[in-house]
C-alpha cells in the first residue's frame, strides 16, 4: 500500500474519494443530487428524517446494528452480534450454538442476555449551545464536570416520560454535542440462529479475509407492553410493531449496483495527529495484540474445549480473536504505508495555511503544541495503564470495585453521581450482574489476573501502585508462587460468584463493605482511594483535551471550508450512513478478487472440520444444485456473500445493506484484511467491507432451516 490511506488527516471530505464518509443523516440532502446519481432512488430528504421509512426501521442493539424486517418486530442482525444471547441459552447437553435454534412460534422464542437492547432512534437535536453555556472560562476538570453536569441534565429531562434512553454525543472532539433520544425495548428475545458451522463458517481463519462464506445472521424480537409501551420480560408482553420494516429482497444485487448502509459506527480515528498515529500504531497496538494473543491461549489451556467452562467463555475468545487479528492487520499496512509521513505533512501544510493569516494564527496559532503536549501527557504511564485495563476482561475484580463504587455513589444525589452510577443506569448494572453467571469461571479468571498482576510486578517500581502492592503482596522481592496462593485464597472465600450475594451487594451501604470478609469487597475498600484519586487526574486531562481539541477540529473544518468540502465527523457510535457500490478490488499484485462468492465454495473449503463443517444436509444441497428462487445468473449459483465500497468500522456490524429503494440487500458483517486500517484512512481501491447476501440467507432459511413462519412472516421481494 505505497499511496496514502487518505490524503491528510483533514481531508477526510465528501468528493475527497468516490465513496468514502460516515455522514450524519442531517447531511444528506445537501448531497442529494451525487446520491441519485450514484443510484438512490429514494428521496434524500427521507434519509435524514428518523421517525419516517427507512431510517425508523435501522436500530441499534447497543455495539451491533439490527433492523425492522417485519410488522411484528421480528429484528434481523448478525450470528456474531446474537452470540452472546445463542451461548446463554447453550448447555453442553443443548448446545444451540453448535446445533443452531428455531422458534416456530412465539411461545418458543427464549430471552435474549439479561440487559440485551433493542434502541430505536426518533430524534437528534442539536444542544451544543445548552452544553457549552458559561463554561467558556472553566479548565481542566472544572470543564470536564461541567460538560457532564450539563449533559445529565439534558438527559434526565429527555428520559423524563419514560420509556426512552437518551445520551449526549460529542462530534468534531467536542467542537459539536447532539442529544439523542431512542426508544429502549427491554424484553429481547431469541427467536432464530443457525448452526454455528453455517454462521460462523470459516471461524477465526476466515475473519476479515476473502473470499468468504459466512452464514452470519440470526433474528431477535423485541417485545413491549400491551399499551405499545416498553416494559421488562413478561409472558403478556405481545411483539412491538414498528412504524416501518425492511422489505427483503430476494433479487438482490449486482457487480456495481448502489448500495448503502445506515448503522451505527463504534469509533474511527482520521483526525488523530501524527504523534498519536505513531504510538498507536509502534506500541499500543502491537501491546494489545500480544496480551489478547495471551489471553485466549489461557482461557484454553485453563477450559477444556466442550467444556461449561469453555462455553461461558465463547464469545470472549471469539472477540479477543476478532482484534487480535485486527491489531495484526494494522501493524502490518501500517509498515508498508506513508501513512506517518502524510499525517506529518499535513499537519506542515495546516499550519502554513494557519501562519497565513493573522486572524488564523491568533485563532490556532497555538492549537497543535498545545494538543501534543496533552496528549504526551496521557501516555506517560501507558505501559502500567494497558495492564490495568485489561483487568476490566476478568470478572470478580471490577465486580467489586463496580459495588463498592456503587455504594458511594448512592451517598449522593442522583445528579451528582457518576454517570453508570444513577438511578437510570440500575437496570443495566443490575443485568451486568446477572450475566456474570453464563461468562465466569474461577478457574479461568483467576489465570487471567494471575499473569497480568505477573506483567505488573516487572514494572519498574516508579510505576507501581502502593494500595494495589499492598493488597497482593507484590514488592522488589515478587514470588509468583506466593501470588498464586494468595489467588488461590482470595477465589475460594469470595462468595461473589453467587448471583444472589451480587445483588443484595447493591443495596449495601459503605461501611457494610468496610467490614465485610470477602476477599474481592477487601480489594476494592483497599483501592477505592487510589482509584479515585487517579480518576481525578485522568478527567482534569480529560478537561483540558476537550477544550483544545475542538480547537484542533475546527481548523481542519476551516482549511476544508474554503476548499469546498464539507467534513463528516469520526464515528462515535451514533447514527450514520454510507454510500457506495458493490465492488471486487486488487489485494496484491497479480490478484483480483470478484465481488461474489457461491455455493460452491462452500464445498471446496470444507474439510469436515471446524471451522469448515458445514452440515452435511447443506452439502447435499449445494451437490444437487438446489438454488431455488435464489439463483443468480451471471454467477451461475446462490451468492453467499458480496464486496462493496461502503464506508464502515466495527460497530456496523448488523447494518441491513440497502439498495437504492431502501430494500435488505445484505447484512454487513466483516471488512476485507486490507481495510482493517480504514479506521485511521479511507483507501477507494482496498476499502471493501463484506455482506451475508439476503439470497443466502432465504437460502438457509428455506432450504437447510426450514424456516417458513419467518419467511411468511417477513416481505420477500422478488
Amino acid at each position: 500500500m505505497k499511496k496514502l490511506l487518505m490524503t491528510v488527516a483533514f481531508a477526510a471530505a465528501f468528493g475527497a474519494q468516490a465513496d468514502e464518509g460516515m455522514w450524519q443523516p442531517h447531511q444528506l440532502p445537501a448531497m442529494a443530487d451525487e446520491l441519485k446519481a450514484k443510484g438512490l432512488e429514494i428521496d434524500a430528504k427521507s434519509i435524514s428524517k428518523l421517525t419516517e421509512f427507512p431510517m425508523n426501521a435501522v436500530i441499534s442493539l447497543g455495539g451491533c446494528t439490527a433492523s425492522f424486517v417485519s410488522p411484528k418486530g421480528l429484528v434481523v442482525t448478525n450470528h456474531h452480534c446474537a452470540y452472546g444471547s445463542i451461548q446463554y441459552n447453550s448447555t453442553p447437553e443443548n448446545n444451540l450454538l453448535e446445533d443452531g435454534f428455531l422458534a416456530k412460534t412465539f411461545a418458543d422464542e427464549l430471552p435474549a442476555t439479561p440487559g440485551s437492547r433493542i434502541y430505536v432512534t426518533e430524534a437528534v437535536t442539536d444542544v451544543t449551545d445548552k452544553v457549552k453555556a458559561g463554561l467558556a472560562d472553566k479548565e481542566g476538570n472544572a470543564f470536564y464536570q461541567g460538560i457532564e453536569a450539563k449533559e445529565k441534565a439534558l438527559v434526565a429531562e429527555c428520559e423524563a416520560e419514560g420509556g426512552y434512553r437518551c445520551q449526549v454525543y460529542s462530534f468534531h472532539g467536542g467542537l459539536e454535542y447532539y442529544l439523542v433520544k431512542q426508544l429502549e425495548i427491554r424484553d429481547v428475545r431469541l427467536v432464530y440462529n443457525p448452526a454455528a458451522s453455517v454462521g460462523k463458517y470459516g471461524g477465526d481463519i476466515d475473519n476479515w479475509m476473502w473470499p468468504r462464506h459466512t452464514g452470519d445472521f440470526s433474528f431477535y424480537r423485541g417485545y413491549v407492553a400491551k399499551d405499545g409501551k416498553p416494559a421488562d420480560f413478561s409472558q403478556d408482553n405481545v411483539p412491538y410493531e414498528p412504524k416501518s420494516f425492511l422489505k427483503v429482497s430476494a433479487k438482490g444485487v449486482s457487480d456495481g449496483d448502489f448500495v448503502m448502509v445506515a448503522g451505527y459506527p463504534g469509533r474511527t480515528n482520521r483526525y488523530r495527529t501524527a504523534n498519536e498515529v505513531q504510538n498507536q500504531f509502534e506500541w499500543a497496538y502491537p501491546e494489545g495484540k500480544m496480551l489478547r494473543e495471551r489471553f485466549i491461549e489461557i482461557i484454553k489451556e485453563t477450559a477444556p474445549e466442550g467444556s461449561d467452562e469453555r462455553i461461558k467463555y465463547e464469545s470472549l475468545i471469539a472477540g479477543l480473536a476478532n482484534y487480535a487479528k485486527n491489531f495484526t492487520s494494522m501493524i502490518e499496512f501500517y509498515g508498508k504505508s506513508t501513512m506517518l509521513a502524510d499525517r506529518q505533512a499535513g499537519e506542515a501544510e495546516l499550519g502554513k495555511w494557519i501562519a497565513q493569516d493573522s486572524e488564523r494564527q491568533a485563532k490556532y496559532g497555538k492549537t497543535l503544541a498545545e494538543l501534543d503536549s496533552l496528549i504526551a501527557q496521557s501516555q506517560e504511564h501507558q505501559a502500567r495503564n494497558i495492564i490495568l485495563g485489561y483487568l476490566g476482561y476478568t470478572t470478580m475484580l471490577p465486580t467489586a470495585r463496580q459495588l463498592y463504587r456503587l455504594a458511594n455513589e448512592k451517598q449522593l444525589d442522583d445528579m451528582a453521581r457518576e454517570p453508570g452510577y444513577q438511578e437510570r443506569d440500575m437496570t443495566r448494572f443490575k443485568s451486568g450482574m446477572e450475566r456474570i453467571d453464563r461468562r465466569y469461571a474461577a478457574s479461568v479468571d483467576k489465570a487471567v489476573v494471575f499473569d497480568l498482576l505477573k506483567r505488573y510486578a516487572a514494572l519498574p517500581e516508579s510505576e507501581h501502585i502502593a494500595a494495589l502492592d499492598k493488597v497482593f503482596g507484590i514488592d522488589k522481592n515478587f514470588d509468583a508462587a506466593k501470588l498464586s496462593k494468595t489467588l488461590d485464597k482470595m477465589y475460594a472465600n469470595t462468595q461473589l460468584d453467587d448471583q444472589a450475594t451480587r445483588l443484595a451487594w447493591m443495596d449495601k451501604s459503605v461501611s457494610d463493605f468496610k467490614a465485610s470478609k470477602d476477599p474481592f469487597i477487601q480489594f476494592a475498600v483497599a483501592m477505592y482511594d487510589t482509584d479515585m484519586a487517579e480518576e481525578q487526574k485522568s478527567k482534569q486531562l480529560a478537561g483540558k483535551l476537550m477544550k483544545v481539541r475542538p480547537q484542533y477540529m475546527d481548523a481542519i473544518i476551516a482549511y476544508n471550508k474554503q476548499l469546498g468540502k464539507p467534513v463528516y465527523a469520526d464515528a462515535n457510535s451514533s447514527l450514520r450512513v454510507t454510500v457506495g457500490h458493490v465492488k471486487g478490488y486488487s489485494p496484491q499484485d497479480g490478484l483480483q478478487a470478484v465481488p461474489f462468492t457461491r455455493l460452491e465454495g462452500i464445498l471446496a473449503k470444507d474439510t469436515g472440520v471446524s471451522p469448515f463443517d458445514a452440515p452435511k444436509k447443506q452439502l447435499e444441497l449445494i451437490k444437487q444444485k438446489q438454488y431455488g428462487d435464489f439463483y443468480m445468473k451471471s454467477i451461475d449459483s446462490v451468492p453467499v456473500n458480496f464486496l462493496s465500497t461502503l464506508d464502515t468500522t466495527g460497530g456496523n456490524s448488523g447494518s441491513p445493506t440497502l439498495n437504492g429503494r431502501a430494500e435488505l440487500v445484505g447484512l454487513l458483517f466483516d471488512g476485507v484484511y486490507e481495510s482493517i486500517i480504514g479506521d485511521w484512512g479511507y483507501d477507494p481501491d482496498t476499502n471493501r467491507s463484506i455482506q451475508v447476501d439476503s439470497r443466502y440467507m432465504l437460502w438457509v432459511m428455506k432450504y437447510l432451516d426450514n424456516a417458513d413462519n419467518l419467511l411468511e412472516e417477513m416481505e420477500i421481494v422478488h
